[in-house]
């Protein structure tokens, strides 16, 4: 990137494309980016940011993920900021982070993190969101024991129902469709009083109601991965479903989806999660920290995980029915489901390559190593699928 911010856009022109792939708008005062949507986003010079953050000093910085650091700031006036500041080395391009721009600018509901600004200068490319006080819920819950929040069941069952609103705000009422593709705990962020919002916007997708799925790279978070989207590369809204069916388990059981295994075949949670299921042993999933909780209610929430992680897209109930699921205020019926869908890694002899492959059974598994490119190639439905790339972030 040069010093000149519209070579972002390759011109002065805002566009914005179905696949969700924004372009930028220079402001002719300014020649700073602006939201291809409007000037709904304040643009921040670098020396406000270094300012606020004490020049990124390593104190202020409150996480890392595959696209940068995220540092705590504050402004002038006193108002606390999270400035994500993507690295030199980051996977996300450009687009991606125009994307990450029109998409939550455009976009307000309470449980969606709220973007305040942007900052564009020479090589360097910030965004500036609202300050959520108790980090994420990847901190909060599967963290180390002395940084976690004590969260009993109604926090977490708030937080599920929070977070299963956002999602269907996405799915059902944006204005286009969009689709998150990284649903995951770390994604989740958390205020002072613990209302969840959902943040990083870098992986999303607009869909507009004429699109009934689209093509495209695969990329997420190995765990949270629905299986037909790393197999085909085929992404639809089931996909943020399945991810977020992991998610609940991980709420309600205290562990981590990828850190964690059980039994002597080590399962993954998910698979866990069904074999206690068939066993009639439900409960046993629960995470040991939560000393009371509603037992018919926390059933319902693993029932409605175990419908969001169907194998069969097709099976995963909408948002806007796990929403009313959560809330009792529909019938969860298990009669016809069936296992969930589990990418599973066989190693091979050849040094770093894997082969993922779709189980419903309760076999052995193993892990893909994140820094691993990943190879798939299964047999679903009788049908032979060709090799995809999967890039977890």
């Amino acid at each position: 990137m040069g010093g000149s911010v519209c070579c972002l856009g390759g011109g002065s022109k805002s566009k914005q494309h179905q696949n969700g792939q924004a372009g930028a708008a220079r402001s002719p005062r300014s020649g700073r980016v602006l939201s291809g949507a409007g000037n709904n986003v304040r643009v921040f010079s670098l020396n406000e940011l270094k300012t606020a953050t004490r020049n990124f000093h390593m104190l202020n910085c409150i996480g890392r993920g595959g696209f940068g650091a995220v540092y705590k700031g504050n402004l002038k006036d006193g108002t606390q900021i999270a400035i994500k500041k993507l690295s030199a080395e980051s996977k996300q391009g450009i687009s991606e982070f125009l994307t990450e721009i029109n998409v939550i600018s455009n976009v307000r509901h309470p449980n969606l993190i709220k973007l305040l600004g942007c900052c564009v200068e020479g090589n360097n490319r910030l965004l500036v969101y609202e300050y959520a006080e108790n980090n994420s819920l990847a901190n909060a819950l599967l963290g180390p024991k002395n940084k976690c929040i004590p969260l009993d069941w109604q926090k977490r069952a708030a937080i599920c129902v929070g977070t299963a609103s956002g999602l269907a705000f996405l799915h059902e009422e944006a204005q286009p469709r969009i689709v998150h593709r990284d649903i995951k705990a770390s994604n989740i962020l958390l205020d002072k009083k613990l209302l969840p919002k959902i943040g990083d916007f870098g992986l999303a997708k607009l869909f507009p109601d004429t699109i009934t799925h689209i093509s495209t790279r695969v990329a997420g978070t190995m765990g949270y991965l629905a299986p037909e989207y790393a197999l085909l590369g085929q992404l639809t809204k089931k996909a943020d479903i399945y991810s977020f069916g992991v998610l609940l388990l991980e709420v309600i059981s205290g562990q981590s989806s990828s850190m964690s295994t059980w039994g002597p075949d080590m399962q993954v949670l998910v698979e866990w999660t069904w074999k206690l299921l068939e066993e009639g042993r439900l409960l046993e999933i629960v995470d040991p920290d939560l000393e009371k909780y509603p037992e018919e209610q926390t059933l319902r929430f693993i029932k409605v995980a175990l419908l969001c992680t169907q194998a069969t897209s097709q099976q995963r109930p909408s948002m806007k029915q796990v929403v009313n699921m959560l809330n009792n205020q529909t019938e969860i019926n298990l009669q016809n489901a069936i296992p969930p869908g589990v990418l599973k890694e066989r190693r091979q002899r050849t040094p770093g390559f894997g082969r993922l492959t779709l189980d419903t059974s309760s076999s052995q598994s193993t892990k893909c190593n994140p820094a691993e490119s990943c190879s798939t190639q299964t047999n679903m439905n009788s049908g032979q699928f060709s090799t995809t790339e999967v890039s977890p972030r």
